[in-house]
């Protein structure tokens, strides 16, 4: 049952966004990043549904092989960017990190510090895109502007002190430190490389 939970979750999100896609509703970029925000709230269900590990991990394990197969054949055009414009492999990164830190962190009891990197990446990253490429004019480094930065710094800072509201010190050098690490991140990587070092950091400062 935990299983058909967690796909029928997705295949919701799926259903969502390619409504969205067909209405016209939001552009290729902004049904890309309702799914981006919406999928990590797996996370949140997979603590109450799971209580095994190895089994947690399998679901976003399956993303990274549909994710690659949507990417290469275009499978689900509201996850992917335009066939044209299709640099990057952000949606497999995704799903590695996913898996990753679901496996640490229902192992070895992470499970808050696994959330906090998760809805990171997912609020974080997702809003600080639609938002600097909304309003943003003025760049940091490549296409990062400074107002999605700060998007990606106030989301990250929020649920970090929603979720460990007793480090007041902590949480804004973790928050800032990955929206640093996102900045300088080449485009599609920073979905692996954001989460992970909010993980790790969480796991030993927090």
């Amino acid at each position: 049952m935990a299983f058909v939970f967690s796909y029928a979750f997705i295949a919701g999100v799926l259903g969502i966004a390619t409504l969205f896609e067909k209405t016209k509703m939001f552009n290729d970029e902004g049904t890309r990043k309702f799914i981006h925000i919406a999928v990590a709230h797996w996370f949140i269900l997979a603590i109450f549904i799971f209580d095994n590990a190895l089994l947690a991990s399998i679901v976003p394990f399956s993303f990274i092989i549909l994710n690659y197969l949507s990417y290469r054949y275009n499978l689900v055009s509201a996850m992917e960017r335009d066939t044209h414009n299709r640099e990057d492999l952000g949606t497999v990164y995704y799903a590695v990190s996913l898996t990753i830190i679901t496996f640490i962190a229902f192992q070895f009891s992470y499970k808050i510090e696994g959330l906090f990197a998760i809805l990171a990446m997912g609020y974080g990253d997702g809003f600080g895109a639609v938002i600097g490429k909304r309003f943003g004019k003025t760049t940091v480094y490549s296409k990062k502007t400074y107002i999605g930065s700060t998007a990606m710094l106030f989301f990250t800072l929020i649920i970090g002190y929603i979720l460990f509201p007793q480090r007041l010190l902590l949480v804004p050098l973790i928050a800032l430190s990955a929206t640093l690490l996102e900045i300088f991140t080449l485009e599609g990587y920073d979905n692996l490389s954001v989460p992970l070092f909010i993980f790790l950091l969480s796991v030993v400062i927090l």
